[in-house]
């Protein structure tokens, strides 16, 4: 891998994989990220990977549901690996505005393939990232494993499910060397406010509701995000063409447990003045349409395959998240007030 495509770099997981990669990894090659910037594609996640590796990093503003300047984009950086994490990920959004979420993961994905396969003589690997919902929902006892039948519950799942579809039949059709790997929820720096664990510590921090859907024990396995990026890279070296690897962080827990945390942890932290608990703030409302009850991924095969296990337990990444965001106050309060969106404007119009 020379010349790495790397799709949505400017988003959460992109922009802290870019970040592993060339500060912590040892990657000698090119990095060509490719974002087109929309709500949660942010230039500041990549603050100072510019001037600190000139010479490996290029970013592209540009639309993977544009066929054509994907295809110039392949053809002017001789991209020879892909890894695709652009995607509309947002559930609640994909339930208000559906259309978006089709266009992006499904078309967008088969731009991308289409791509690599006119340059597959050059092309070593292209990997997808894709995520544990669609497999559906669990019930009480029982893992996600990579064998586990497709079963998506909503229109965000269901394109990611597509996408997923289409990487492995290009595999199989025409012998794309690809991989997949399917994560459990993330959570860590440079997460966009909308998504529940940095709402939850915002909210709190402001003393404003901390809206949970319905009875909150609906349950996740948590994935610490530099853990999760640890894993790409040991799938994309080392991983067998043709695979998937699920990659969870072995941290099942309800959603009122995680906000039950987040508010003891910044009790902790940043007594309240009038002394109460944030947990007074909790509200539960009404659960959304088709809500998965239970998550929970069996990483063994990574495990066993590749020798990849989380580092991090929820208590230490949880930790480690809330500091960030109250050590960073300046990146979210752009971020809430869209005013990155304005200096996106301003340099790339």
């Amino acid at each position: 891998m020379q010349n790495l495509l790397i799709t949505g770099g400017s988003g959460f997981i992109g922009s802290n994989f870019i970040q592993y990669i060339l500060r912590d990894s040892g990657f000698q090659g090119r990095v060509v990220n490719v974002d087109n910037l929309t709500y949660a594609g942010n230039p500041e996640n990549l603050t100072g990977i510019e001037d600190a590796f000139h010479n490996q990093y290029i970013f592209i503003r540009s639309d993977i549901r544009d066929l054509g300047a994907i295809r110039d984009i392949f053809q002017e950086f001789d991209i020879d690996a892909v890894c695709h994490f652009a995607a509309e990920s947002h559930v609640d959004r994909s339930i208000m505005e559906p259309d978006a979420f089709i266009q992006t993961n499904i078309v967008g994905t088969f731009n991308l393939l289409e791509c690599a396969r006119i340059h597959q003589g050059q092309i070593t690997l292209f990997h997808h990232v894709s995520t544990d919902e669609v497999f559906g929902s669990l019930g009480e006892t029982g893992f996600f494993t990579e064998a586990t039948a497709y079963s998506p519950n909503s229109p965000y799942s269901a394109s990611k499910a597509a996408s997923d579809h289409l990487v492995r039949a290009y595999f199989k059709t025409y012998g794309l060397p690809v991989t997949i790997s399917n994560c459990s929820n993330n959570y860590g720096p440079y997460q966009f406010p909308e998504k529940l664990i940095p709402l939850m510590i915002l909210n709190a921090l402001e003393g404003k509701p901390l809206p949970v859907y319905g009875d909150g024990k609906n349950i996740r396995d948590w994935l610490y995000v530099k853990d999760h990026c640890i894993a790409i890279w040991e799938i994309m070296r080392h991983g067998r063409k043709g695979e998937t690897y699920n990659i969870g962080g072995r941290n099942e827990m309800e959603n009122i447990r995680i906000v039950e945390m987040i508010c003891d942890n910044l009790d902790q932290m940043i007594p309240p003045e009038d002394r109460s608990s944030r947990r007074e703030l909790i509200t539960f409302v009404k659960d959304r349409p088709g809500h998965d009850r239970r998550y929970a991924i069996d990483c063994t095969k990574i495990s066993n395959e590749l020798g990849w296990t989380p580092v991090e337990t929820f208590e230490t990444g949880i930790c480690k998240t809330i500091q960030w965001y109250l050590d960073h106050t300046e990146w979210v309060e752009r971020v809430k007030t869209g005013e990155y969106q304005n200096w996106i404007k301003k340099q790339y119009g």
